[in-house]
């Protein structure tokens, strides 16, 4: 009787568990009247790039898949200047945000216009295990950011997120 009573307890566990993962909202804004095929490039804005912590690399490699996959073309921050400018104007800056929490992990993607200095897009990608993995969180949220990414930009392709 007690191992039934566990199982059950397992069993339920994991329900909520799952309910939680799902409750999560990723979502994407995108700016009133954007023209979001006007745009070919983006730039990757991000300081902490060379000072992340080795462990963490991995997944600043899979949010720059994500961005990829988009359709647009990574172009290098230090190097914004050496485009056209006819290239400029079809450039958008990205910066990245991490929040971390036992509730959720959020990953927010911000597209802004260069030219403009103007925001276009935000893409959120949240995940949960309400803290019980980590490395979960992280990927789920990644994976749910690239997704949003590939809906905002692509919107007739059907995403192909992919987190190792």
């Amino acid at each position: 009787m007690k191992h039934l009573s566990r199982m059950l307890t397992l069993l339920f566990g994991s329900f909520v568990l799952m309910f939680m993962a799902g409750c999560t909202t990723s979502k994407s804004v995108v700016s009133q009247g954007a023209d979001l095929s006007k745009y070919k490039y983006v730039a990757l804005i991000d300081n902490d790039t060379y000072r992340m912590p080795p462990e963490l690399v991995q997944y600043q490699i899979q949010l720059y898949d994500a961005v990829e996959r988009s359709g647009l073309t990574l172009t290098n921050q230090y190097r914004i200047d050496r485009l056209t400018q006819r290239e400029q104007a079809s450039l958008l800056i990205a910066t990245l945000g991490v929040d971390v929490s036992k509730e959720e992990t959020v990953i927010t993607i911000n597209f802004i216009d260069f030219d403009t200095n103007r925001p276009m897009v935000s893409c959120r990608g949240a995940y949960s295990t309400l803290g019980i993995n980590e490395e979960a969180d992280i990927k789920g949220a990644i994976k749910r950011v690239g997704e949003q990414i590939s809906k905002t930009f692509n919107p007739n392709r059907p995403s192909e997120s992919k987190v190792n």
